[in-house]
C-alpha cells in the first residue's frame, strides 16, 4: 500500500536542513532553533513510529476493512463530494483524538512524547510516539460510514504531511481569513506551550474551527514556553517514549484503593486522589 509520509521523508529532511541553515546564517534572538541533540532524539522517535507503524498499519488495514465491508454503504472513491466528506470527517476525528490524548492520562501516556523537546522546529514534528495504538477507534467510525480503508489512510496522512510544516517559529502569524479557518504554525505553537493560558489549548489538524466551535481556542500573546510543565529532562528516545507509561505504572502500584489505581489511568495527567490538579504536563 502506498505510504505518503515514507515517499515524504526525503521532502522532511530537505525542509529540515533549510530551515536549520535560515537559523545559522539569518538567526533570531526571540527564537530558540535547533539543539543537535534534542534534533537527533526527533529524528530517531520518527524513524521509530515509522519502523513500529510498518506492521500496525497491517492491523489497521484489516480492520477498516472489516468494518467498510459491513458497512450498509460503500462511498465513490471517483466523486468529488466524498473526498469533501472525508477531509472534514478526518479533521473531526483528529480533533477528538488529539483532546481525548490530551485529558486521559493512559491516552497521553502515548502522546506526551510529541511534546517532551523544550525547541520548536520542524524537527519536533518528527518527534512522534513508538505507541500509536489507540488512534484506531477514532477513525473507524469512516470505515463504518462507507469511506474506503485506502482513502482514510491516504487522508491521514496528508493531515500529518501538513501538519510537518506549521511545527515551526521561522513563519509569524498569517493573513487573517487563514487564521480564522486553518491550523497555523502560530496556533500550534500555542498548542506546544507549557504556558498556563496555553494548556489544553488548539487541538486542530488542518482546520482551527473545531476548537473555535468546542470552547478551546487560544491566540498566541506572551511568548511560548515550550515542552511540559515538568520537563523529562533527557534525551533517551527510549526514555521519552516509556517515561510517562512508567509514572502511571508506579502512581498504580503506590495507590492504596483500586479507585484510586483506576483514576491514576483514566483520569486526567497530574490527578491526585484527594484533589484534581492542572495537569503536570504541556497541552
Amino acid at each position: 500500500m502506498f505510504d505518503l509520509i515514507q515517499h515524504a521523508i526525503p521532502v522532511f529532511i530537505v525542509c529540515l536542513a533549510l530551515e536549520a541553515a535560515s537559523f545559522y546564517f539569518l538567526p533570531d534572538d526571540d527564537e530558540l532553533g535547533y539543539d543537535v541533540r534534542d534534533a537527533r532524539t526527533s529524528v530517531a522517535m520518527g524513524l521509530g513510529n515509522v519502523a513500529v507503524n510498518l506492521g500496525w498499519k497491517l492491523v489497521v488495514v484489516a480492520v477498516y476493512a472489516a468494518a467498510y465491508l459491513v458497512s450498509p454503504w460503500q462511498l465513490p472513491a471517483d466523486h468529488p463530494l466524498t473526498w469533501v466528506a472525508l477531509f472534514f470527517a478526518d479533521d473531526l476525528a483528529y480533533y477528538a483524538y488529539h483532546r481525548t490524548h490530551h485529558t486521559i492520562r493512559i491516552l497521553w501516556a502515548s502522546h506526551v512524547v510529541h511534546h517532551s523537546s523544550e525547541f520548536y522546529n520542524l524537527s519536533t514534528a518528527l518527534r512522534q510516539p513508538w505507541t500509536p495504538f489507540s488512534s484506531l477507534p477514532y477513525w473507524l467510525p469512516l470505515a463504518f460510514l462507507g469511506f474506503s480503508p485506502w482513502m482514510i489512510l491516504l487522508q491521514q496522512s496528508i493531515s500529518l504531511l501538513y501538519q510537518f510544516f506549521i511545527h515551526t517559529e521561522r513563519i509569524g502569524r498569517l493573513w487573517k481569513p487563514i487564521e480564522l479557518v486553518m491550523n497555523t504554525p502560530s496556533h500550534h505553537r500555542v498548542h506546544h506551550g507549557s504556558n498556563t493560558q496555553y494548556l489544553d489549548k488548539n487541538y486542530g489538524g488542518i482546520l482551527i474551527v473545531w476548537d473555535r466551535l468546542f470552547g478551546t481556542f487560544e491566540a498566541e500573546g506572551e511568548r511560548v514556553r515550550y515542552g511540559l510543565t515538568k520537563n523529562v529532562n533527557t534525551f533517551n528516545p527510549a526514555r521519552v517514549a516509556t517515561h510517562e507509561f512508567a509514572a502511571i505504572g508506579r502512581d498504580v502500584w503506590r495507590a492504596s484503593t483500586w479507585r484510586d489505581r483506576w483514576g491514576h489511568v483514566v483520569r486526567g495527567p497530574g490527578w491526585q486522589p484527594t484533589t484534581t490538579t492542572r495537569h503536570d504536563v504541556s497541552a
